[in-house]
């Protein structure tokens, strides 16, 4: 059986645009985007955070 390297290379997950981030959690860009650099690719913890800066 021969071996397929003619297969796409699994896609990198993709992290959050600064500004829909900042749009959902209603707070600016520059706040977005230090949220987004911290948690890089953790949606979970990267939303947790923009819920608690929206406060």
């Amino acid at each position: 059986m021969a071996d397929d390297t003619n297969k796409p290379a699994p896609a990198a997950p993709k992290g959050y645009d600064p500004i829909p981030f900042a749009k959902k959690h209603r707070i600016s860009v520059e706040d977005a985007k230090a949220i987004l650099a911290k948690h890089r690719d953790d949606r979970k913890a990267a939303d947790k955070e923009g819920r608690r800066v929206s406060l």
